[in-house]
């Protein structure tokens, strides 16, 4: 694999760009800032971004089966959007322990479900960054959830530090997530026929570069894992080991997604919380031309 030198499409100095989200029908990429509850689009042709302002944090995004409908990841609810119009609808799912906890990140699995996981609610009422809230057993108040359309939401663990990372290998049988507290990825067995999990193993861990944030998927089974404080991208193999380091110009890391017209451009997200003076672009989005495709993204099923 080859790759480029990162460049900054987008100085937009996100406080916590997150939830990279290619939509192929608009060659258009979506994310969000967590802090600034901002969901961003960027025209892939004109290069023109546009931005929504929301009532509380966006965490996490997905495309659905109605190309016109995006289902979004707020602190405390799912809502399905149509940037369209700006039409918002609330889905019918709350997080159960809002405000202690908020949802993180979020992807659609190959079946059409849609995956969240949820952290301590790290973010105060305007957007200004805090602590995270002790949990009484000390093992984090992070949950794991997948949401089917017209079924209850499914709980599938918790006392998770920072629920982080939903990307699935070529042909769906693994899903990769994580805790960024613990600062390690997990892999899962994936039942195809009914998307349920099974067979928890440690994938990825003991890389001393900052902690494990969002993950993307390329189509030869290669995990690029973004390090939030650590500067850089992790491309780890199949196996788990690590097969190259992607440097990266600013410090904060948080997700990334392929996207242009090829699928051959990986998008990554940044933060600018902390960042150092003189650090123009902490908060921008950047590209990196790559010689392999990613794959596309999943869609929740309607």
């Amino acid at each position: 694999m080859k790759h480029g030198e990162p460049r900054c499409l987008v100085p937009q100095g996100d406080w916590c760009g997150e939830a990279a989200t290619w939509s192929a029908e608009e060659q258009a990429l979506f994310w969000v800032d967590i802090n600034r509850f901002l969901i961003h689009r960027l025209d892939w042709e004109t290069g023109a971004t546009r931005s929504w302002f929301f009532g509380e944090p966006v965490t996490a995004l997905s495309l659905t089966t109605d190309p016109e409908r995006l289902l979004v990841a707020q602190a405390s609810k799912l809502v399905f959007w149509w940037p369209g119009s700006d039409r918002r609808e609330d889905f019918g799912f709350d997080l159960p322990d809002h405000p202690t906890a908020r949802f993180n990140d979020g992807r659609s699995d190959p079946q059409g479900r849609f995956w969240v996981g949820s952290m301590g609610n790290n973010v105060g009422t305007d957007g200004e960054p805090r602590d995270m809230p002790a949990s009484p057993d000390g093992r984090g108040h992070g949950r794991l959830y997948s949401i089917a359309s017209g079924e209850r939401p499914v709980e599938w663990r918790r006392d998770i530090g920072i629920a982080n990372t939903f990307c699935w290998s070529p042909g769906g049988r693994t899903l990769y997530t994580g805790d960024t507290i613990a600062g390690e990825l997990r892999a899962y067995a994936v039942d195809p026929a009914t998307g349920a999990i099974a067979d928890e193993r440690p994938f990825f861990a003991g890389f001393d570069r900052g902690h494990p944030d969002g993950s993307a998927i390329d189509e030869q089974g290669h995990l690029y894992n973004c390090r939030y404080g650590g500067g850089c991208i992790v491309r780890v193999d199949p196996e788990g080991r690590i097969e190259r380091i992607i440097e990266m110009p600013v410090k904060n890391i948080t997700t990334a997604t392929f996207g242009g017209p090829d699928l051959t451009t990986l998008l990554v997200t940044t933060s600018s919380l902390g960042r150092a003076a003189g650090d123009r672009l902490a908060g921008g989005l950047f590209a990196i031309e790559t010689d392999v495709r990613g794959l596309p993204e999943n869609r929740f099923a309607l």
